[in-house]
């Protein structure tokens, strides 16, 4: 997986080569403040002393602004961080910007889209086109599993 760093919430900058030798979650979600994605940001956030005890890190990603990403962690108590991709570089990466249809036109966003990353920086497990309901339970399995 090629290296990759980004702006993040609590004045920091994410390094994907930088990390703690751990799991890594990482969940592009297509927008701040919104119903499906405050729902995803506070199931990550309910359940995030299982990834902790899953020696996992869990950061959410999206177009969004440091600004807005600040405010909505605060909003919602998030214990992560945020990583802020308004040039859409990580997400392109990723492969997660698609045609969508937003109320019978078609738009570029975000596909809700979550990877789980190694302690060896490899790219284990990928779910795209997520559906919210039961999401984090997906992803708590898959790392339950893991040896």
């Amino acid at each position: 997986m090629a290296n990759f760093s980004a702006p993040m919430t609590g004045d920091r900058t994410f390094q994907l080569n930088g990390r703690p030798a751990r799991y890594t979650v990482l969940y592009f979600y297509p927008k701040d403040n919104t119903p499906g994605c405050t729902t995803e940001a506070m199931n990550f956030r309910d359940r995030y002393d299982e990834f902790k005890a899953l020696n996992t890190d869990v950061y959410g990603i999206s177009r969004d602004s440091l600004r807005s990403h600040e405010n909505f962690k605060t909003k919602l108590g998030l214990p992560f961080e945020l990583i802020s991709d308004p040039d859409e570089a990580v997400c392109t990466q990723f492969d997660v910007m698609k045609m969508k249809n937003m109320y019978g036109k078609k738009v570029r966003g975000v596909e809700r889209s979550t990877f789980v990353i190694d302690a060896d920086g490899k790219l284990v497990k990928e779910w795209r086109g997520v559906k919210v309901n039961d999401h984090v339970q997906e992803v708590l399995e898959f790392l339950q599993s893991q040896p």
